[in-house]
């Protein structure tokens, strides 16, 4: 039997950022998720590299001018027709480009079992992407442009309140426009898991207008469950896949994950920190946008040019990507955060592992991915760490009863003396007083348990 010790964390390390060495899944889990996740990783990673390294190319040669000037031709070749064609061609272009990786992820995803939706499913739901990405991005460069023939030095000004504007309407909107493109939403039947799930609300002292059911299982068998919307459109989503797989408890601790992050307004201080995001994105992109050098290699005149249109695009790409990791960091940050507020609502830290456990299998995820990986891409904290997280947050949890309780006791056990010594003086004051025929003064009363100042 091997008897070596388990290492422990450095003195005064965060146990939550050193996984717990304990085997929570096996040899084999943690290989199959792994090999899900080397399998797709060149694909995911090739994805986001094209999806770079077209607008840069199309943005900082001429080459992105002649396109926007060639389609400009075939509807009018007006400025307005330029500006509309040219952004339509750089959305298509992007979508095209995008649907080999696509396609090679899902077949990835297939072969483990993870994807129920066929090829036609999977080519309507990317048409129906890139509908509605046309429907935003046209006015949006439309108005952009408008702006920029008002003054090509200061449009950014007007365009930066508009940004910030615009992200809080459509984080209002997503759930009601965006969200039903691509999914059937239901009630949550009346039962025992919706009512439980309601208390738990209750007892958090959050509202919820509604807890709804997506009908996820027609595209994937992973679970998930989320929290989106503002005001009178807030609602808490979960998949069907995760009612029908998980237990009622899990559900719940699940909920009670998401419900911390209405507790601590998550939504609607990132729908903040994203209108200020976009107001100085948009600020910044006014700024390189003014440098000639950049003009000249794109081939435009100034910002107000129709074939400034794709630099402007590779430049905010630019900016999207280099604002990714600290993006990241900040949403694990915020899941750590809930998964405390989850233990601390339902005190069920059993429970919270099994269902990290649980979704950590049925979603076949890489339950420790290398660590470059996690601090560039993942939105989450691992499993293991989110499992470490838990643990550390039930030791301290014992501990701290442990001392309440001795504290308790100690103190108890104080004020007996206390008392009993008071006690003993007062009956020996009383006895004196007695013999001399005189009653005891009220003020020398004592009281069982009390001390005697």
């Amino acid at each position: 039997m091997d008897t070596t010790p388990a290492p422990q964390p450095a003195p005064g390390a965060d146990p939550a950022a050193t996984p717990d060495p304990t085997p929570d899944f096996t040899p084999a889990e943690r290989a199959r998720g792994r090999a899900l996740r080397r399998a797709q990783q060149p694909w995911a990673l090739g994805a986001r590299l094209a999806g770079l390294a077209l607008p840069l190319l199309l943005g900082l040669t001429p080459a992105g001018a002649a396109l926007a000037t060639a389609v400009g031709r075939w509807f009018g070749d007006s400025r307005t027709a330029t500006v509309l064609a040219g952004a339509a061609a750089l959305v298509v272009l992007g979508q095209a480009l995008q649907l080999p990786f696509g396609a090679a992820v899902r077949s990835v995803r297939v072969r483990y079992g993870l994807v129920t939706q066929g090829w036609a499913g999977w080519a309507l739901d990317a048409l129906r992407g890139l509908a509605l990405t046309l429907v935003l991005v046209l006015p949006l460069v439309l108005g952009l442009f408008a702006l920029t023939a008002w003054s090509p030095q200061h449009w950014w000004l007007p365009a930066a309140g508009a940004a910030a504007l615009l992200t809080a309407v459509l984080s209002f909107l997503h759930p009601l426009l965006v969200e039903p493109v691509f999914n059937r939403f239901t009630p949550m039947p009346p039962g025992e898991l919706r009512t439980a799930l309601l208390a738990l609300a209750d007892r958090d002292g959050i509202r919820v207008r509604d807890v709804l059911v997506a009908d996820a299982s027609r595209r994937t068998t992973a679970l998930n469950a989320y929290v989106s919307g503002l005001g009178a459109t807030r609602r808490i989503v979960a998949y069907d896949t995760l009612l029908t797989t998980a237990e009622p408890r899990e559900v719940e601790l699940v909920v009670a994950h998401e419900l911390g992050h209405v507790k601590h307004r998550d939504v609607p201080v990132g729908t903040a920190l994203g209108a200020v995001g976009a107001a100085v994105a948009v600020a910044v992109l006014g700024l390189l946008a003014a440098w000639q050098p950049l003009l000249d290699a794109a081939g435009a005149s100034d910002a107000a040019d129709p074939r400034a249109l794709p630099l402007l695009a590779a430049l905010a790409a630019l900016l999207g990507a280099a604002s990714g990791p600290a993006q990241c960091a900040v949403s694990r940050r915020i899941e750590a955060r809930a998964d405390r507020h989850a233990l601390e609502l339902t005190g069920d830290a059993e429970q919270f592992v099994a269902m990290q456990r649980r979704l950590a299998l049925a979603n076949v995820s890489d339950v420790d991915p290398p660590r470059v990986l996690e601090l560039l891409f993942a939105t989450h904290p691992s499993a293991t760490r989110r499992i470490a997280a838990a643990r550390a947050w039930q030791a301290a949890r014992v501990t701290r009863t442990a001392q309440g309780t001795q504290g308790r006791q100690g103190t108890e056990g104080t004020q007996g003396a206390q008392g009993t010594q008071a006690s003993h003086s007062s009956h020996a004051s009383q006895a004196g007083q007695a013999g001399q025929g005189r009653p005891a003064p009220e003020q020398h009363r004592t009281d069982p348990g009390k001390s005697v100042v």
